[in-house]
């Protein structure tokens, strides 16, 4: 079968793709024929060995599938061949086919078609856990969500809506925040041109942001920090700015507020049957068209390097899909 491979750690220039023996799915794994895939910040980080695991070569990066069951293991019980299903693979996907653990496969909708499930599960799956589990957002609170545009933003932006809270969009273009707009969004900030901290002041009357949504990390994670309502919660979701903030923890006491960091992968192992619920509540908000997942551009496998390359250098609104079959 066909497969994308890091064979060293390098830029995406540098991934090849290649003929390799289709996998053996074990006692609790399925297999899964990949028909997409779903291209996320991680994949940037892991070929370059710069990510919390480092998988040993040669290997596919992927950490997201959509699909069609092509055979089960004995110890899995919840899914048949045949099964459309989406996949947390953590890497692996930019193949043909791939192995997963059954715990981490959940069938996908009739109305969800294979290049939204694949832009699904990892963006959504983060956004609600962060919103849901880490910062218990409560209707009629206000939602700061940094890199509005980008694939979690976006989830982030819709989840809000549904949950009720004012959404304030913040984004480094003014192209960007329309997207923003058209997810949701009732406030936007364009932090290339203005002070995040002036604008957050303005909007919320000096009283500050209830839950702030933080995939970016950097300077705006200090500026937003000192944004915080009381008893507010800042969400740490990643760090696409490259530069890991340090917090004055001062600030934490003055306001009452808590900095949670938001692991979803390792929720999503820990705690499958709130993972699930989850995930039975946003296939709901799907089916009510309350979440229309972006999808700005689909690749063919041969160009997944180009694929994460536009998501590296930031170019990418919204969601980055690798079409497979």
């Amino acid at each position: 079968m066909k497969a994308v491979l890091c064979k060293a750690f390098g830029p995406p220039q540098t991934l090849v793709l290649d003929d390799v023996p289709p996998p053996e799915p074990k006692k609790n794994e399925i297999l899964l024929t990949v028909h997409a895939a779903g291209v996320n910040f991680p994949d940037t980080l892991i070929i370059e060995g710069k990510y919390q695991f480092k998988p040993p070569f040669p290997f596919s990066p992927g950490g997201e599938a959509s699909g069609v069951v092509a055979a089960v293991g004995e110890k899995v019980s919840h899914l048949k061949v045949g099964d459309r299903v989406m996949a947390l693979t953590g890497w692996g996907s930019f193949a043909e086919q791939i192995a997963v653990a059954g715990y981490n496969v959940l069938p996908i909708p009739e109305a969800m078609d294979f290049t939204t499930a694949a832009a699904f599960s990892m963006t959504y799956g983060t956004s609600m856990h962060a919103l849901k589990q880490r910062a218990h957002l409560q209707p009629g609170e206000t939602l700061l969500v940094l890199g509005a545009s980008g694939g979690v933003g976006l989830a982030a932006v819709e989840i809000g809506k549904a949950m009720g809270a004012r959404v304030i969009a913040a984004a480094s273009s003014a192209d960007k925040l329309d997207v923003a707009k058209n997810a949701g969004a009732d406030e936007l900030i364009n932090y290339s041109e203005t002070s995040l901290k002036d604008e957050l002041k303005r909007l919320t009357n000096g009283n500050g942001v209830d839950v702030i949504y933080d995939p970016v990390g950097g300077d705006l994670f200090d500026q937003a920090v000192r944004a915080l309502a009381w008893n507010g919660r800042l969400l740490v979701v990643g760090f696409a700015s490259g530069r890991i903030p340090e917090l004055p923890v001062n600030i934490t006491l003055l306001k009452g507020a808590s900095v949670v960091g938001v692991f979803w992968g390792s929720f999503a192992q820990r705690q499958p049957q709130d993972n699930a619920a989850n995930f039975q509540q946003l296939f709901k908000w799907f089916g009510e068209g309350k979440l229309k997942p972006l999808v700005s551009k689909v690749y063919p496998l041969e160009k997944a390097g180009e694929a994460i390359d536009s998501l590296g250098q930031r170019k990418a609104v919204g969601k980055v899909v690798i079409q497979v079959a």
